[in-house]
């Protein structure tokens, strides 16, 4: 197995079925938990811009040595978008309580999921690793977002 396919399935997690991103989604959430532990805002800020990084890179690679556009076994994207929703919301709500994780992941999978504009254009217009990784990202803004607003309400 390549770098960059292990980097683009997350150490294989993308092959687990079914549901890939959600496997994904899960794998990432103890490395998370972890960084913020060892280096809360910093230590969640380097895991996911080497997420985001090296993800836009192997998916790229993947992408080209494949000939497929957005396969469900790249799950780096959700692994850079389950990240983000943390660190967005991390300085505005606990994201130690259990509940509040529990929730962040969630609300990813919902985002990821359903698509909100502008997810569901970055997702059918941008091409490439552009395309895979970019609607992901907006779907962790949104879940950090709205992981914000809840933890305000309660």
């Amino acid at each position: 197995m390549t770098a960059s396919t292990l980097i683009a399935t997350f150490f294989g997690v993308g092959r687990f079925r079914p549901a890939p991103g959600t496997w994904g989604s899960a794998a990432a959430l103890p490395i998370i938990w972890i960084a913020l532990w060892l280096g809360e805002m910093g230590g969640l800020t380097v895991f996911f811009a080497a997420a985001l990084g090296a993800g836009w890179w192997a998916t790229a690679r993947y992408l080209a040595a494949t000939g497929k556009r957005d396969p469900g076994e790249v799950v780096i994207d959700e692994v850079a978008g389950q990240a983000l929703t943390y660190l967005v919301a991390a300085p505005f709500v606990n994201v130690f309580s259990l509940d509040v994780f529990a929730a962040g992941f969630v609300l990813f999978r919902l985002f990821d999921i359903v698509k909100v504009w502008p997810a569901s254009w970055a997702d059918r217009t941008l091409p490439g690793a552009t395309g895979v990784m970019v609607d992901d990202i907006i779907a962790g803004v949104y879940a950090g977002l709205v992981l914000i607003l809840i933890g305000w309400l309660l």
